[in-house]
């Protein structure tokens, strides 16, 4: 697999790689000690179909006439997502983009049922929203720990049996199975966190973390330290905590691709606090007040929702600052801006447990993480039994061909040597609306009409 590496960065397959952060399992890691945050996919699910009904007939010595004993169809797999709290990438996802759920078994003489498909189940992080890749419209957002069935497999088909009457006694029809749903998804992973930690690269943000938590994120003295976002558990104590983001630094012009761009923004959307960290030191030469502001214009143009989020503002590298009026000043502009003020020197924990104490507070008068309520409309019966029901009609010099899937699993269980068995296929073609539609499509009285091969005058 080719691969451009260019000192600490490289891209693989279209993917973010970052040196460090390596996990457990070495699957994860395509290429030794590069490890791949994967936080987005399309997806191709479809649920399994339904099994046919069978067309059987009892037979026994001494009984001359059994009667018809076809087994119903076996009902198709479901595709269900379930949360796994050991992920935290939808890396797994990454290079299997097709997920097919188990048929339903066909029914079987003696009244034998079909056996149900096995359900195809998708482990998925907390957090992932799931998508309709045509709409975008939020179909599920996966932050609990329910099950989720996305594409219901297909009923099984009615056997032979079913049709029996008195005055059909020996039909040589059954009904097929119903084909499974299926769809195009889009995942978007959106990590869950109170707080979310924002700020230029090499502020200290992952200093932060690795001080007050139990998380160990890459800490190193250049930009862009930090490739992928991490999540650590701030414990107070055994009743007080809180989860805190680090995700990659924003630098000006991230809109347009700066940096790392606006890639990881995504993870703190939940987020019901935001830390704004700024370097009040100076030792890069950067204005404080200018780097505030960019920051949180940065914010608005990824999204509004997100820049009115409530946020704190922390002076960080207060053992480092050598002008104490960059420093006054910078406090008297946050303060005049409303915000909350904190500084600390993350680097010799100065500070920061007073710091995290006071976010706890903050962040308990605060409303719950935000989970995405459903947007697309849900699949009904209606839309199933119109797409379950489409056709395609052309015509081919003077013969009116119908084509569809339906059809071709109606005609795989009648025998058309069988009057009964024909009946109940111009009744199908009926009530289903094949012949409305092919008088629209302008077939007249005595025209050819082929279904897959069988062929028929048409007459109205």
């Amino acid at each position: 697999m080719p691969y451009i590496k260019v000192k600490h960065l490289c891209f693989f397959n279209g993917g973010l790689l970052a040196g460090g952060n390596v996990p457990e399992h070495g699957k994860d890691c395509p290429i030794g000690g590069f490890y791949m945050f994967a936080d987005q996919t399309k997806l191709y699910v479809k649920a399994g179909d339904g099994g046919d009904g069978a067309v059987a007939f009892h037979r026994e010595k001494y009984v001359a006439a059994g009667g018809p004993d076809g087994g119903d169809g076996g009902k198709g797999g479901d595709i269900v997502f379930q949360v796994d709290t050991n992920l935290n990438t939808l890396i797994e996802l990454r290079y299997k983009h097709k997920f097919v759920a188990q048929n339903g078994e066909n029914g079987k003489g003696g009244k034998m049922f079909g056996k149900s498909g096995e359900d195809r189940i998708i482990k998925v992080p907390r957090g992932t929203l799931i998508k309709d890749a045509q709409t975008g419209k939020v179909i599920k957002d996966m932050s609990d720990d329910e099950p989720f069935v996305c594409c219901r497999g297909g009923k099984g088909g009615w056997g032979n049996r079913h049709f029996a009457t008195p005055t059909r006694q020996c039909p040589r029809f059954a009904k097929p199975g119903i084909p499974g749903e299926e769809r195009e998804i889009i995942l978007e992973l959106k990590l869950i966190a109170d707080i979310g930690l924002i700020g230029f690269p090499n502020v200290g943000k992952s200093t932060l973390l690795s001080v007050v938590s139990a998380a160990r994120p890459k800490i190193a003295n250049y930009h862009f330290t930090t490739l992928a976002p991490n999540l650590g558990v701030v414990r107070l104590d055994e009743e007080k905590s809180f989860v805190m983001a680090d995700i990659p630094g924003i630098i000006e012009g991230a809109a347009e691709g700066a940096g790392l761009g606006h890639a990881f923004l995504r993870h703190i959307e939940r987020c019901r606090l935001l830390v704004h960290i700024v370097d009040i030191s100076g030792s890069e030469g950067r204005d404080p007040v200018e780097d505030f502001k960019i920051i949180n214009s940065e914010l608005k143009r990824f999204s509004e929702k997100l820049a009115e989020c409530p946020q704190v503002v922390v002076g960080n590298k207060t053992d480092l600052v050598t002008d104490e009026k960059v420093r006054e000043d910078f406090r008297e502009f946050i303060v005049s801006q409303g915000l909350d003020y904190y500084e600390m020197a993350a680097a010799t924990h100065t500070g920061t447990k007073e710091l995290m104490y006071a976010l706890y507070e903050k962040v308990s008068a605060l409303p719950a993480v935000r989970v995405y309520e459903p947007e697309a409309d849900e699949i009904t019966e209606e839309d199933l039994k119109e797409r379950d029901n489409a056709v395609t009609i052309t015509k081919v010099g003077d013969i009116f061909c119908v084509e569809g899937d339906w059809l071709r699993r109606i005609m795989r269980g009648c025998n058309f040597d069988d009057y009964e068995s024909l009946q109940y296929f111009q009744r199908v073609l009926r009530i289903s609306g094949v012949i409305e539609k092919l008088v629209e499509a302008g077939v007249k009285e005595n025209d050819t009409v082929d279904i897959y091969g069988f062929e028929f005058d048409f007459v109205y």
